[in-house]
């Protein structure tokens, strides 16, 4: 690991007084993210930016000493993203969180990378406006780090993921030069589209300092069904038809098998219609019209029970709706506390593949004697199988689970799908994606890298490794 110079410590002193910590709780809190199975690397010092010219100054001084810096966000993460693999210095970003403008006339908001996600979601109801961006984790999680791993979350099947809604970006370079990407306009073919070579680049080429995002009017109408099926199998046959049948896109079609819902209702504490039940699906629909959104909602029931579904429950207002996507919402968190040594796997197949996925990953899990859950959006095919160590030694797991990720990947490519559809590659990954990626593909990540840095000091080692 790189140690961090004297001389350079006394000039971050300078620029940053004592927003530079090098004592040794700030430097373990900064060592990881939230990714199970990988190991924390405790960096030289963390810096805490509150501008995007000291970013710039930070970014100067790394690049001429050749000091890796691995940008943060709130360190949700789930590919070991901000662990800093080189040590060196984690630039945390989490001060700069401020709402920079709100332009009505435009439906653009533009934001600071540390502002929390649901924190612009409630700005945006304020106007009667949606951010639809909306990660599991949106609680939490920060714009930036949504923005560095193109995060997902429940209503992609309707909107889109994160990038869909970033239509400009404020860049510092490796160099410490500053940039812009995008900007308010709707369509912009003015040169190549580098907002969204930055959205998904995992902070490797660059340092997001504002963003500009599209909000969109809010709906009137929000209805949430929950059904539960008697099998994963069924459960997950129903979704094509769901899609396909109704003529209704649902902002949200959601999956949980049985061990996941009883593991959120274990860490809640709270009751699950039907939680004995193999399989559920969350469905939400919204509208502007409150009897077009019941007939949507009645079509979508009526294919649910017709596929197998043992009953359909309408959540129709705030409070309920709230209660089902609190259990959803709630399975990372609870595999935390209750099976901290899990492998959460991030893979996305096209839709009508699911079952097939699904399928294939339990025989995987069995034939390594591994226990799993599933779960996740069914409706876009990102589904979080979930490997357990549970009972087993750890000499065990330690010898099945790489054999076990290696055949659910390899599955994955052959039902057409990526190994990672909203957590990224970052470190987790990083070894896997010779699978999924040809050599000429994985050539032009690395040469892409190489000109936006040429010392490769921006978060080293993820993705791909280019010395």
């Amino acid at each position: 690991m790189l140690e961090i110079p004297k001389e350079l410590y006394e000039k971050l002193k300078g620029i940053l007084g004592n927003r530079v910590k090098i004592e040794e709780d700030f430097l373990e809190k900064y060592s990881h993210d939230e990714t199970a199975e990988l190991q924390s690397i405790v960096p030289g010092a963390v810096l805490f930016p509150i501008s995007t010219e000291e970013v710039s100054q930070i970014m100067k001084l790394a690049n001429t000493y050749k000091i890796p810096i691995t940008p943060r966000g709130a360190g949700t993460g789930l590919s070991g993203g901000a662990i800093p693999a080189q040590g060196g210095i984690v630039l945390s970003l989490e001060k700069m969180n401020k709402l920079l403008e709100f332009d009505e006339a435009n439906l653009m908001i533009t934001v600071e990378p540390g502002m929390i996600t649901s924190e612009i979601q409630k700005v945006a109801e304020k106007y009667g406006l949606l951010y639809a961006g909306d990660p599991c984790s949106s609680e939490s999680s920060t714009i930036g780090g949504n923005i560095a791993e193109n995060a997902g979350g429940n209503k992609v099947l309707k909107y889109g993921p994160t990038g869909a809604h970033v239509y400009g970006l404020e860049v510092v370079l490796p160099t410490g030069e500053i940039t812009n990407f995008g900007g308010k306009m709707v369509k912009n073919v003015t040169g190549l589209d580098l907002v969204h070579l930055m959205v998904g680049s995992e902070g490797t080429l660059g340092i997001v300092t504002k963003i500009t995002l599209r909000l969109m009017p809010k709906p009137k109408f929000s209805v949430a069904l929950l059904a539960p099926f008697k099998s994963v199998e069924t459960a997950i046959k129903a979704v094509p038809m769901l899609i396909k049948d109704a003529g209704v896109m649902p902002s949200s079609l959601e999956f949980m098998d049985n061990p996941s819902i009883k593991l959120a209702c274990k860490f809640l504490n709270v009751s699950f219609p039907y939680a004995d039940a193999g399989a559920h699906l969350i469905l939400e629909i919204e509208g502007n019209d409150k009897e077009a959104v019941a007939d949507e909602y009645e079509k979508l029931g009526d294919i649910c029970l017709r596929e197998g579904a043992l009953e359909v429950f309408v959540a129709d207002n705030r409070n309920t709706r709230e209660k089902l996507w609190k259990v959803r919402k709630a399975i990372a968190e609870a595999l935390m506390v209750y099976s901290p040594v899990h492998c959460m796997e991030d893979v996305s197949v096209p839709t009508a593949n699911i079952p097939a996925l699904l399928k294939g990953a339990m025989k995987i899990a069995n034939s390594h004697e591994l226990e799993t859950i599933a779960f996740g959006h069914a409706g876009d095919g990102n589904v979080h199988i979930t490997f357990i160590r549970g009972e087993s030694s750890i000499d065990h797991w330690n010898n099945h689970l790489k054999p076990a990720l290696e055949n659910l990947y390899e599955l994955t490519k052959e039902l057409g799908g990526c190994i990672s559809g909203e957590h990224g590659i970052g470190l987790k990954r990083k070894k896997y994606l010779p699978i999924v990626l040809d050599k000429p593909q994985i050539n032009l990540i690395k040469g892409i890298k190489r000109i936006f840095d040429p010392n490769n000091i921006l978060n080293p080692g993820k993705i791909v490794d280019i010395q």
